[in-house]
Order: structure tokens, then C-alpha cells, then sequence
């Protein structure tokens, strides 16, 4: 039976590129409603013919990851997009993202957008911080609307692989896709200045074939929520933390009232720098205060 990838979902359809280069329309078996799974733009999809335009996916294939909000699955990258100004670049935000992708085996690369309209002030807060990222082992790139050597700058990022574009509307996500693939011609949202933040434009998930690679355009991350994620695993998800936790004194530590703790006297050191600590205990917080989950009766 003919086998392909989901490329694009929208009102029940999906649309799956098959291994031959073909697009087919499809739907889903009535039969994954029952067993609780839900196709999503990513899955490589066993499929039936029912037509010359139509036909019904009966096996989703096992997922290397999936995201839920945006639903899409087998991700290798996520290009997280902040604007350096309109709306103002958050370290809160940034490492809120970092966590959520890197909790779920997708590997982050940090794109920095608006530089051309960035003040002084502004530009060198988003620098100074980016070294420290840099430092850690996340890869940056920065660019601006216009930027000519945005292909040839992103290209070794999306060869072969799929990536999926994350950040606040507004911060330049179809702006960036727009230089990449003029033709695409998407619409790019403007800034609410009573809101601080942009408009969503676009409306539902979709693979594009980019460099070499998949990327997604998706209605962006409506929750980033730590839901998934036990108190116990949050610090393996601050790689500067983990790097140096097994110097602290008890195996186990959570990096906050514990004697010996490596992680906290690197803080004082300025060696880890205080908006990612302060970051980690707020989430922290956060993952302590949720209400619990129950197991649901049989």
C-alpha cells in the first residue's frame, strides 16, 4: 500500500505527499477516534486509494515526537523567533520555550529578528545575552526584513531535516518565511501596540519544503505549559545547570534550598547568569503548584 507524510492538515483533510512525489487528499479511519489517535501533519501515514483525488489513511506510524499545540510530530529542530524590539525580546519567554522543546527531544536554534530597528540599548541586552547562550552550546542566528543572506545563512540549519518555526506573533515568523520562499507570499501580521504583541496569521499547520528540508508553518504555540514535565526532570532541561550539577554535594539536588548545591554557587559566581536561576525556580513553582493528575477510572 502506497506510504507518505502528512504535509498539511486543514478542516478533517489531510494532505500526504506520498514517497513517489504525489499529493492525495485523505481522511482518516473512523477507527482512530476509538483508539484515541489523532493524525498529525508530520506522521509518515500508510494510505488506501479511494479515487483519482481521494483516499483514507488506515496506519499512522510511530512518532520520533509530537507537539500538541501546535499538533504536528516527528520534529528535528525548532527555530525559535524573537524580535530584539516590537514586541521586546524576553529571556522569561526564551527559556519558557527552551524548555518545552527540549523536554520533547527537539533541538533549538535561536533566530533574532528586527536588529535593523533595534536601539542601541536594545541590541546590546539581545547581544550580551546571546553570548551567554552561544556559550552553552545553542546555536544563534540573527537577521533582519530584507536580509539577502538569510538563505545562505539558514541553509546548513534546514538540509534534511524538519523544522518547526516557535515564538510570540508578531516577532517576524511569516516575514522570515516570506525572504525564504518569496512566492509563498504569506500574510505577515502587524503589531497591536495596545496589545504589545502581533496578530496570529496563520491559521493552520503546514510543511514547506525549504533548503533541503521541511519547515512548518503553524498558528504558532498556544500553550506552553509544563504539563508533561515532573519537578525531578525540569533541571535536565537547563543545560548550563545540568552541566555542572554532579558537583553538588547530594545526587539528586534540585538546585534550590540544598546545601553543597554547584548549580547556585555558580550563580553567585555569575557564571550561570541569574535570569536563568530565577527562571528555573519560577517553573519550578509553577510544576509544584499544578493541581495533580488522577488517574482516570476504568
Amino acid at each position: 500500500m502506497p506510504e507518505g507524510q502528512i504535509r498539511k492538515a486543514i478542516s478533517g483533510f489531510y494532505y500526504v505527499k506520498k514517497d513517489d512525489g504525489e499529493t492525495v487528499q485523505c481522511k482518516g479511519r473512523g477507527v482512530f477516534r476509538n483508539r484515541g489517535i489523532s493524525p498529525l501533519v508530520g506522521d509518515f501515514v500508510t494510505i488506501v486509494r479511494e479515487g483519482d483525488n481521494d483516499a483514507t489513511i488506515t496506519e499512522v506510524h510511530e512518532r520520533n515526537n509530537e507537539l500538541v499545540r501546535p499538533p504536528i510530530s516527528n520534529v528535528d529542530q525548532a527555530l525559535l523567533v524573537f524580535s530584539i524590539v516590537e514586541p521586546d525580546f524576553s529571556l522569561h519567554l526564551l527559556d519558557r520555550f527552551l524548555v518545552v522543546i527540549e523536554s520533547v527531544g527537539i533541538q533549538p536554534v535561536i533566530c533574532l529578528t528586527k536588529k535593523d530597528i533595534a536601539d542601541e540599548k536594545g541590541l546590546q541586552h539581545a547581544e550580551a545575552a546571546m553570548q551567554y547562550y552561544k556559550g552553552i552550546g545553542y546555536e544563534v542566528v540573527k537577521t533582519f526584513i530584507g536580509d539577502s543572506g538569510l538563505s545562505s545563512t539558514l541553509k546548513p540549519f534546514l538540509q534534511g531535516k524538519t523544522t518547526v518555526l516557535a515564538g510570540q506573533s508578531g516577532v517576524g515568523k511569516s516575514t522570515l518565511l516570506n525572504t525564504l520562499i518569496p512566492e509563498l507570499s504569506l500574510k505577515t501580521g502587524e503589531i497591536s501596540e495596545a496589545l504589545g504583541r502581533g496578530k496570529h496569521t496563520t491559521r493552520h499547520v503546514e510543511l514547506i519544503e525549504v533548503e533541503g528540508g521541511l519547515v512548518a508553518d503553524t498558528p504558532g504555540f498556544s500553550s506552553l505549559d509544563f504539563d508533561h514535565i515532573e519537578k525531578e526532570e525540569l533541571r535536565d532541561y537547563f543545560v548550563d545547570m545540568e552541566s555542572v550539577a554532579q558537583d553538588c554535594k547530594f545526587r539528586g539536588c534540585l538546585h534550590l534550598k540544598e546545601p553543597g548545591c554547584a548549580v547556585k554557587e555558580k550563580v553567585e559566581t555569575g557564571e550561570i547568569i541569574s535570569s536563568r536561576y530565577d527562571n528555573y525556580v519560577q517553573f519550578m513553582q509553577e510544576i509544584t503548584d499544578r493541581k495533580p493528575r488522577y488517574p482516570k477510572n476504568d
